[in-house]
């Protein structure tokens, strides 16, 4: 493995994200925030707990999920569509570099921001909030693998999009929704039965019930089943990344 690639790649993209610190981290920590201030204070004085959790201390885990989804698709799809668009990436493509290694310095680059992103709002919550991690490590494990496979969804967005319109589309107006509806605000159990139902074809609610679990111990299905659909989802975005690459889908146009 080409080590010497790999970490090239990592480097110039997490500096060019150092580079752009007010709208990579202080415009996500300011906007949750808000959530906090909304939600957790105006919605919490009205509803006092859900299972058995302060509802400021429950919307934490779903607000966390909400950005690491959002950052870590953003930062992935911009990272390998910008080359694209300026012509670079034959260079890259060029390179004694494989398809895997190339994935692993863009993809690796976006997760780390994306982790380093939920830490901080993670942080930031505790001065809204007190709450205790019941499961730490698994905490970081769930975290570590929403970022490692929405990162490589970006990518996968990056690839098709053809201009920047595209690369907002799908975070927008569908990875945000799904966020929402995916229980980051709520229990499904508020829910009535029939979207209860609805709710369970929602990837993203198995991700955000995983993560709340770590927090509390209490989730809204099996862990077990939300750690199968995370690895289902994984393993469905790297075999799509693998077929861009055996085939050359936009990027040998």
């Amino acid at each position: 493995m080409n080590l010497r690639g790999v970490r090239t790649l990592y480097a110039f993209e997490m500096a060019r994200w150092f580079r752009t610190l007010a709208q990579s981290i202080i415009s996500p920590v300011v906007t949750t925030s808000l959530y906090f201030v909304v939600f957790g204070a105006a919605i919490g004085a009205r509803i006092q707990e859900i299972d058995g959790v302060a509802y400021g201390a429950f919307i934490v885990p779903g607000l966390i999920m909400l950005m690491v989804l959002t950052q870590s698709t953003q930062n992935a799809s911009f990272g390998i569509f910008f080359p694209r668009f300026s012509g670079t990436v034959y260079e890259i493509l060029a390179a004694p570099v494989s398809a895997f290694e190339v994935v692993m310095g863009f993809v690796g680059a976006a997760a780390t921001k994306a982790i380093i992103l939920g830490l901080i709002i993670l942080a930031t919550a505790t001065l809204f909030v007190e709450m205790q991690i019941a499961h730490p490590v698994f905490m970081l494990l769930f975290m570590a693998l929403t970022a490692i496979t929405f990162s490589l969804m970006g990518f996968i967005i990056g690839i098709w999009a053809d201009g920047f319109e595209k690369l907002s589309f799908v975070p927008m107006l569908i990875v945000m929704p799904l966020a929402f509806l995916g229980g980051t605000f709520y229990s499904i159990d508020m829910l009535p039965p029939a979207w209860q139902t609805v709710t369970l074809f929602n990837p993203v609610f198995y991700l955000i019930s995983a993560f709340r679990w770590s927090f509390f111990g209490t989730s809204d299905i099996g862990v077990g089943v939300s750690l199968a659909m995370i690895a289902l989802f994984l393993a469905v975005a790297l075999a799509v990344v693998a077929w861009i690459f055996r085939t050359g889908y936009r990027l040998r146009d």
